[in-house]
């Protein structure tokens, strides 16, 4: 049996593709795995679970004006005719498509070649190559309740996001993993892999009221990292609390792991991915979305988790360092109020969408085979 990944571009796509992965390693039928995509993204993990990239070219689908849109679209013609090339030769029983501008080509190419597609949605509001997707995908599996409308009901599923393993378990010793003493509650801080120029901002101005009663643990993002550093020496006024605040700009599955088991409170964006991460651990948090002019779905996203009780959301346009400081101490200072969200959280994510999108690829596969 040959199984074919696609959807790429954020860890929000790549991250669940390798967690239905850790399942079909496992299943009996083993089948072997291919990754499509202009880039591996992470090449070290994908040879890890024995993925085989392939190479196929896409181009971006803006909805602003950009140069690059005219030459996007040559790169997607160009990309279709690689991608029906490489299907044919390799002709995979089905595909599991995550999504996101890099599929659009292999979607294309496995309708014409009458290849199965499974597809999976991760925001409230589906994205368009999903969209494009959802007439002829097998089966569509579902992170949130509101995606549904957009999908035929006879053939969606709502499975959650499927999440890696290393996430799937509380770590034992945080703290010992973390490298940092368990004597004061721990916020921790982040924009994505990405970083977030706004909320890095924001969470410097909260760190003299923040660091005489917490711990900050803040992932800035590579692009930003130093620039934070700089900043940081600064806003915080007191020298001797500089040692509780920690600085990283990207982190391994470890350490997020570990960061989701100790923290009190996370700060955050609202990618999927993350929003279903903290939930898995029941870590209260405060959601601060990308505006919507900029990002179609976070704020969806943001209010959809929120709903379940496990969340309170913040709009950038009203995000401010007293607000932000505020919010912080009556979830932390309040231990019930806590003990309701972090249950909350966890009651909206269910742990089992790896399992249920690798039987469903494995059914297909079965059958096309």
């Amino acid at each position: 049996m040959k199984i074919g990944f696609v959807g790429g571009g954020t860890g929000g796509h790549f991250y669940p593709l390798i967690a239905v992965a850790e399942v079909l390693i496992d299943s009996p039928q083993k089948p072997e795995l291919y990754y499509f995509g202009p880039e591996p993204y992470d090449a070290s993990l994908l040879k890890q679970c024995g993925i085989t990239f392939v190479y196929c070219p896409a181009g971006k689908l803006r909805l602003y004006f950009s140069i690059q849109n005219f030459f996007d679209i040559f790169r997607n013609f160009f990309g279709v005719f690689v991608a029906i090339w490489k299907l044919y030769c390799l002709y995979p029983d089905v595909i599991f498509s995550k999504g996101g501008y890099t599929s659009v080509p292999i979607l294309i190419a496995a309708r014409l070649l009458r290849i199965p597609v499974v597809i999976h949605e991760s925001d409230a509001v589906p994205g368009r190559a999903n969209l494009l997707a959802r007439k002829f995908a097998r089966y569509i599996a579902i992170s949130y309740p509101e995606a549904a409308k957009h999908f035929p009901t006879a053939k969606t599923a709502l499975t959650g996001i499927p999440i890696r393993r290393e996430l799937l378990t509380p770590d034992s010793d945080p703290f010992s993993t973390l490298g940092i003493p368990n004597d004061l509650p721990l916020v921790y801080v982040t924009g994505g892999s990405l970083g977030a120029v706004r909320l890095n901002n924001v969470i410097l101005e909260t760190l003299d009221e923040l660091l005489p009663v917490c711990r900050v643990y803040h992932q800035t993002g590579k692009a930003h990292l130093e620039t934070v550093r700089l900043s940081a020496q600064s806003f915080i006024k007191d020298s001797s609390l500089q040692e509780r605040y920690y600085l990283v700009d990207t982190l391994p599955v470890e350490k997020v792991n570990a960061l989701l088991t100790a923290a009190s409170i996370v700060i955050t964006r609202a990618g999927s991915t993350t929003l279903f991460e903290i939930g898995i651990h029941g870590t209260p948090s405060i959601i601060i979305p990308i505006p919507e002019d900029i990002s179609r779905d976070q704020r969806s996203n943001a209010y959809a988790f929120a709903r379940s009780g496990g969340a309170t959301v913040i709009e950038e346009r009203n995000l401010s360092d007293v607000l932000l400081t505020a919010e912080i101490r009556s979830i932390i200072g309040n231990p019930e109020h806590w003990r309701e969200m972090s249950a909350a959280a966890k009651q909206f994510v269910p742990h089992d969408a790896a399992e249920k999108i690798a039987a469903s690829l494995i059914q297909i596969g079965i059958e096309h085979g």
